[in-house]
């Protein structure tokens, strides 16, 4: 049986499927560690898990990004301010879990750039896993940008890598696992390395034992839409959120949703669409409309007819895994990337984040709901999808790395 050393960030979205592939690798009799923040780690994996995470350092303060920063200038912020500190940060916990721990294979999150530069510095083979596929389709697409990017991962792994190693540390050399498959990424430039297209990897989630299933239980003969945008985007969502509440309000009695509320913006905003003390702290339903802090998406999604969300990739790939199609909103970074690919599959349509309105997230909504098209589309992706195999498919990969195959 093989070690395997998880390197995860500090993101919900990315450390959900590396835990899967983890518990398929752990039932296989393999043993696993984790290396990142113990925190979040302690909220996302199995107690069993625990006992082997190894704790990193975070950045000791996170730039806040300005909230009209698009394009390059967000992606030059997310290096600089974001996951450059990460890598900085993380790289003495991820040495020290490697050298307390010694695993067989390091596999690490894409944008955790820490776990493959120590790796190489330790002479130590190593995967990458792509919770998101935008970085293989061309998410930047600008030659100029591209050399920015390039020139930065130099710059770090010149401080926390191996002396004259080469290729970027993005793309593991022996194989990146990649969350997705080309029916939804689309064609893939080569250059990249070894990949394995493997589809969503969906595991157990922590339970919400508060979570009213009984109001999902009734009046199943209506459509049920999902509200998302994800942990990261909490306080720039608000005024979507509301136009997403005002939406769904302008059909009562035709849909009914549960929409993901984590920072709290929809409290008492009645002008907005939500009537005042429609929802408490722990998020009650108001009419056709269930406010909730957090939600039990993968469960949802089981009951879901249409998706409303950010374009995260995870959220994306876990709706069209179950066949639910989407109406997609990207914000910044990868998800104008993801937006296009659902679109380009037919499985869903496009609004704008900044400045739709009710109108026409109402509009949208209405399609995906009644015209087949999308629905049909977004369940061949995900016949795709189970086909790809998943986490099992994952675990197999790392098997054959760990046995020097």
């Amino acid at each position: 049986m093989s070690r395997f050393l998880f390197v995860v960030p500090p993101l919900v979205g990315h450390v959900n499927p590396a835990a899967a592939v983890a518990a398929e690798l752990t039932a296989r009799g393999h043993t696993i560690a984790w290396a990142g923040d113990p925190g979040l780690l302690a909220r996302l994996l199995p107690d069993a898990a625990l006992a082997r995470v190894f704790g990193c350092a975070l950045p000791t303060s996170w730039e806040a990004r300005p909230e009209g920063l698009r394009g390059v200038a967000a992606l030059k912020f997310l290096w600089e301010r974001w996951f450059g500190p990460l890598a900085e940060a993380m790289a003495p916990g991820v040495a020290s879990a490697v050298e307390r721990f010694r695993p067989g294979v390091l596999v690490a999150d894409q944008q955790t750039v820490a776990g493959p530069l120590v790796a190489e510095r330790a002479g130590l083979p190593f995967v990458t896993l792509a919770s998101t596929s935008a970085e293989l389709t061309g998410a930047v697409g600008l030659p100029k940008v591209d050399a920015w990017v390039g020139d930065f991962l130099a710059g770090l792994r010149r401080r926390l890598g191996a002396p004259g190693a080469g290729g970027d540390p993005r793309f593991s050399p022996l194989l990146t696992v990649v969350f997705s498959t080309p029916e939804l990424a689309g064609p893939v430039p080569g250059g990249k390395g070894p990949l394995a297209f493997v589809g969503p990897a969906l595991g157990a989630r922590p339970a919400d034992p508060g979570f009213p299933w009984e109001w999902v239980a009734r009046h199943r003969e209506r459509p049920l839409v999902l509200v998302t945008l994800g942990t990261a985007n909490a306080s720039s969502g608000a005024r979507f959120l509301r136009e997403c509440v005002a939406a769904l309000r302008e059909r009562t009695g035709r849909v009914r949703a549960v929409v993901a509320d984590p920072g709290g913006v929809l409290e008492g905003t009645g002008p907005c669409g939500v009537p005042e003390g429609a929802r408490g702290a722990a998020g009650e339903a108001a009419g056709d409309v269930l406010v909730r802090p957090v939600v039990p998406q993968l469960a949802l999604l089981a009951e879901a007819a249409a998706v409303v969300c950010h374009a995260g990739h995870n959220t994306v790939a876990e709706a069209l895994w179950h066949g639910v199609p989407l109406v997609v909103a990207p914000i910044r970074d990868d998800q104008p990337v993801i937006a296009g690919q659902v679109t380009d599959a037919g499985a869903g349509v496009r609004v704008r984040f900044g400045r739709g309105g009710r109108e026409a997230i109402g509009g949208a909504l209405d399609a995906v709901l009644t015209e087949p098209g999308y629905a049909a589309a977004a369940r061949g992706v995900g016949a795709a999808f189970r086909a790809a195999g998943g986490a099992p498919a994952a675990a197999d990969r790392l098997e054959k790395i760990a046995a020097g195959g």
